[in-house]
């Protein structure tokens, strides 16, 4: 008798182990797929592929990234989206291009670089604005609006980080439209996807808990005065 109690228990407490870690890994996984898709449907209707029809816009806000990869070469990601963000302005269908990236040091300098891409893509240096904090995709969305006093904007990236700035923009009550920069191979991107499917998960969380920018300050005026 005292066997099969201990079996029962034995099995009882196997269950619930058992259960828990469905919990733990299946709850998390079911909540990653659907975070992922909730932005995807959201910002569909939003994302443009041709650059002839898409609205104009008098500012397009183009997404920083490095300039070079890790062995020193160029980065696709980066030619891709400057060269878009050009073909852009030249067709009229933005008046200004707002280069938003990452500058935490004197030695990394994400908007500097597009910059300089874009004049030797023949756009202005009038027509360019540098924000230098945009530290991550969210800041980039939100300074757009309330530093650079923009409310309806294009924003320049790859589909998939497109998906995520526009659900962000959305969210802030902004129009928005974007236009995707031609991909990177898949081989040269696996590792970009996967990162970005947690980062779309965790705009949910910076949803929870009202993320803000890291910084904001004075408000620049896009078409009256240049940085």
């Amino acid at each position: 008798m005292r066997r099969r109690r201990t079996g029962k228990r034995m099995s009882k407490w196997f269950g619930r182990v058992i259960i828990f870690l469905e919990i733990i890994v299946f709850v998390p996984i079911f909540l990653l797929v659907l975070s992922n898709q909730i932005i995807r449907i959201s910002a569909n209707a939003h994302l443009f592929d041709q650059i002839e029809e898409i609205p104009y816009n008098k500012a397009g806000l183009v997404l920083g990234t490095s300039h070079r990869v890790r062995n020193g070469g160029p980065n696709p990601y980066f030619t891709n989206r400057m060269q878009a963000a050009a073909r852009l302005y030249h067709q009229g269908k933005v008046s200004y291009l707002i280069v938003s990236g990452d500058n935490r040091t004197v030695y990394y300098n994400e908007p500097m670089q597009m910059k300089r891409a874009l004049i030797e893509l023949d756009v202005p240096e009038s027509a360019i604005y540098l924000d230098y904090a945009g530290l991550r995709t969210l800041d980039s969305v939100v300074r757009s609006s309330k530093v650079f006093g923009q409310d309806s904007i294009t924003i320049i990236s790859q589909r998939f980080h497109n998906q995520r700035a526009v659900f962000i923009a959305k969210r802030l009550g902004m129009e928005v439209v974007a236009l995707n920069a031609p991909d990177v191979a898949p081989d040269r991107s696996d590792k970009t996807r996967i990162r970005e499917w947690f980062a779309k998960a965790n705009v949910f969380w910076d949803i929870i808990i009202d993320r803000q920018p890291t910084h904001l300050g004075d408000e620049v005026h896009v078409g009256n005065s240049i940085e």
